[in-house]
């Protein structure tokens, strides 16, 4: 005797019977836990969304501590007791599933999100740490019959190649179908002008019908499988007009072909089949080609990097998630920075393309930044880490992109919904077409075919795919040029800003100090005073250091720095002070006539045993690219804003240079934000930083934009990064959004003007079923086509 287990649906024998209180019949102990478990915390809707479907068996068995400790170290992102894992759900065939498994975790407390793409499987979860371990999660997975993986790239991306060469082979089977049939089609259109005996005629249906088989069943069973999950959760996808059309006009031949009267159309169901398979192939091709772009920054991930704590130990092999910030790292030719840090020692040519698209290799010194991701060309260096891992640039780009990929546009949204909305009018239309042509006698055969048309010709296929393939595009374009969006729909809100608030120092100025003026009053060793600023890490010591980079380094004694006021020390029976006026003045040294401060420059004054030897202006230079940058924006339309917390005659003096009309000086922070909030209420505002100090502004405006010189540290609080330390990307980052959505809208309004004039020509019989597919496949091809034209802008 045979049962259904309760559970999976599976059917099975009695030997293997197990029951429980109420005697409901299960096939194994995993599925009859997991049945307790959804009942007993309220999860059995799942069965009533699951329907007569059979299910995966359960496997009920928990994953050890010390497992879930392993996951945790190699996959989890932290912030404090906030922790981020993408895991791969094996097991999940359905709509079902995905709801059963978002469901399970969101009630869970301490679960802050758990998004499930149904398509790939890929799960990302936030959870407080302080409330539920990542053990109990995986567990809780476990518990409802599913099995949760760390997602990893690299068997991603295998994944996906086998998917693709799947998709290959179907579609070289509807090809090669297709043109075959269609050699038969035309002996068959010879014979009805030429004449045919009808037993050649019946071997040609039969031909067709072997050859259109499998191209309906092989090719086409994405949209029948597609369809069937559809209608399940009691939708109208627009794959169902397809499998709706091709099966109504297959089995009409099949029954014409049986009686043997009437026309058979064998040949337009593989050729809708084909051609729409077709145009899905290469729109796949297309996102895979966007999203390899995006997930490209994960194979720059390196695990282990030679390490140690400590000078007198020996370089380690590490995991990189052990690095903790002051370790020492050795970085040789052909290895990757697995971290962010300063170079210590030696020098090494580095390649930072892969991050920042900057395709001239860089030399690093000795106090260079070197950026996770970075490749080593020649040379080695020791560096030491000024992150750990989870707060390396590299990581937290990848956070940003992972994340982005969880969010739909407001348009892409609004797209999805008339897409869903519109396949059931199409199947509404289709009835109401069938059934008026047969009421005003048309023949059965000839009714049917102009309801294929109708179904075919009115999927909604356009319209689905003129948003995401557009922002796909524009996203990988974006990244090629070294510019990251936090979203998806930042490219959206960024096409609709009016007002550019631009930050001065480290935005429109290099927030990099130079020497512009060197008085020297008496003779000195200038070795001295590059000794003396080496131990300083201040702005004006590091202008010092590289203004007299070739004198010779001394050892100093009694190095001693006064914090905002200047630094001393002795060398043999010299005493050496370095500092700003006041600095001097507390130490007894007579300025002479350098007392006068210019509110425009930066001044420093160097002294020996009391003696004034030396006086520096420093300036803040502009960026090269400054004034041609903001000359195109006001072309382009924008109206341009300074906001500095320097000096108002400082602010004052730039913007004059710049050419900006409008310009704000000694705000602080808040009053930044403040201002910014202000300009809201005129129109969406853009604001462009270094993300230092401009946090509170960068997150008050409809745009936050960082420079890449503040990029390591505001990768959280802006919407767009700017990898490369160029004003020239930010030009380039609005007209990719203004182009991407200009492309978005005509990619709308090609869909709905190609319905609203294909639909009434369909249900009017002036379309033949084979036209109906070309077409459709052609508008599909034409938005992607369209789409794909993002990837020129420049």
């Amino acid at each position: 005797m045979s049962f259904i287990c309760e559970h999976c649906k599976g059917e099975f024998n009695d030997s293997a019977k197990l029951l429980d209180d109420e005697n409901r019949a299960f096939c194994c102990s995993g599925c009859k836990n997991v049945y307790a478990f959804l009942r007993s915390n309220n999860l059995d809707e799942f069965y009533t969304r699951l329907g007569k479907d059979s299910h995966i068996k359960a496997k009920f068995e928990q994953i050890s501590t010390q497992s879930s400790k392993a996951i945790f170290n190699n996959f989890v992102k932290q912030n404090n007791d906030i922790c981020t894992i993408y895991l791969v759900i094996e097991g999940i065939h359905c709509s079902a599933c995905v709801w059963l498994n978002e469901k399970a975790l969101s009630t869970s407390d301490g679960v802050l999100e758990a998004d499930i793409n149904a398509a790939t499987n890929k799960a990302r979860i936030v959870w407080d740490n302080s409330q539920i371990s990542l053990f109990e999660i995986l567990n809780k997975i476990i518990a409802i019959g599913y099995n949760p993986l760390p997602y990893d790239p690299s068997k991603a991306s295998d994944r996906a190649e086998q998917n693709r060469r799947s998709a290959y082979i179907k579609m070289l089977v509807g090809i090669v179908c297709s043109m075959n049939i269609m050699w038969v089609a035309v002996a068959l259109y010879g014979g009805y002008f030429s004449g045919m005996s009808a037993k050649i005629k019946d071997i040609l249906h039969f031909g067709e019908f072997v050859l259109a088989s499998p191209v309906l069943f092989y090719t086409g069973s994405a949209f029948f499988s597609s369809a069937y999950k559809s209608l399940k959760q009691k939708s109208v996808s627009m794959d169902l007009s397809v499998a709706v059309g091709a099966s109504l006009a297959y089995f009409y031949s099949v029954y014409a072909m049986l009686i043997k009267q009437g026309e058979v159309y064998f040949d337009s169901v593989a050729m809708i089949i084909t051609f729409v398979y077709v145009g899905k192939f290469f729109e796949t091709i297309s996102k895979k080609r966007a999203i390899d772009s995006l997930d490209g920054l994960s194979s720059l991930l390196v695990n282990e990097v030679y390490a140690r704590s400590d000078k007198n130990l020996k370089f380690v092999l590490t995991n990189v998630r052990e690095i903790k910030q002051d370790d020492e790292i050795m970085l040789r030719a052909g290895e990757r920075a697995g971290i962010d840090g300063v170079v210590s020692s030696g020098q090494a040519s580095v390649d930072n393309s892969s991050i920042n698209g900057e395709s001239v290799p860089v030399l690093l010194r000795q106090n260079d930044f070197i950026s996770s991701g970075a490749l080593c060309i020649d040379g080695s260096v020791i560096y030491k880490a000024s992150k750990d891992y989870e707060h390396s640039l590299l990581n937290r780009l990848i956070c940003l992109l992972e994340d982005a990929s969880f969010k739909k546009p407001r348009i892409q949204v609004l797209a999805n919904t008339i897409a869903s909305r519109f396949s059931f009018i199409v199947l509404l239309l289709c009835f109401i077409t069938f059934s008026l042509w047969l009421f005003n006698g048309a023949s059965l055969n000839k009714a049917i075919m102009i309801a294929v048309s109708v179904l075919i010709i009115a999927c909604p296929c356009a319209l689905s795919l003129a948003t995401p393939v557009a922002n796909l595009i524009g996203l990988a374009t974006a990244l090629k040029k070294g510019i990251i969006f936090r979203q998806a729909n930042i490219i959206e809100r960024l096409a609709k800003c009016k007002i550019i608030a631009f930050d001065k120092t480290g935005t429109l100025s290099l927030a990099k100090l130079s020497v512009e003026n060197f008085t020297q009053l008496k003779p000195f060793d200038k070795s001295l005073l590059y000794s003396l600023a080496s131990n300083s890490t201040h702005p004006i010591s590091l202008a010092l250091c590289e203004y007299f980079k070739n004198e010779k380094l001394l050892e100093l004694k009694s190095v001693e720095n006064i914090a905002g006021q200047g630094i001393k020390a002795k060398f043999q029976n010299q005493e050496l002070l370095g500092g700003s006026a006041l600095f001097m003045k507390e130490n007894a040294v007579n300025l002479n006539n350098f007392n006068q401060i210019n509110n425009l420059t930066s001044q420093y004054y160097f002294a020996i045993n009391g003696d004034l030897v030396a006086h520096f202006s420093l300036s803040d230079n502009l960026r090269a690219d400054a004034k041609s940058v903001l000359c195109e924006l006001k072309k382009m339309g924008y109206k341009i804003i300074m906001l500095s917390g320097d000096k108002k005659e400082v602010a004052k003096n730039v913007s004059l240079e710049l050419g900006i009309a409008e310009f704000y000086g000694e705000l602080n922070p808040l009053d930044k934000a403040q201002k910014i909030k202000e300009l809201q209420k005129q129109t969406p505002v853009l604001m462009v930083g270094d993300g230092i100090n401009d946090i509170a502004a960068l997150k008050s405006a409809h745009v936050g934009i960082c420079m890449g010189s503040g990029a390591s540290i505001s990768v959280e609080n802006s919407d767009v990064v700017l990898l490369r330390d160029e004003l020239s990307a930010l030009l380039f980052a609005l007209r990719l959004s203004a182009r991407t959505y200009r492309t978005i809208k005509q990619n709308l309004a090609f869909s709905l003007v190609y319905n609203a004039l294909t639909i009434p020509l369909a249900m009017l019989g002036y379309i033949i079923p084979l036209f109906a597919a070309i077409s459709m496949s052609a508008s599909s091809i034409i938005v992607v086509l369209n789409s794909l034209k993002i990837k020129g802008q420049k």
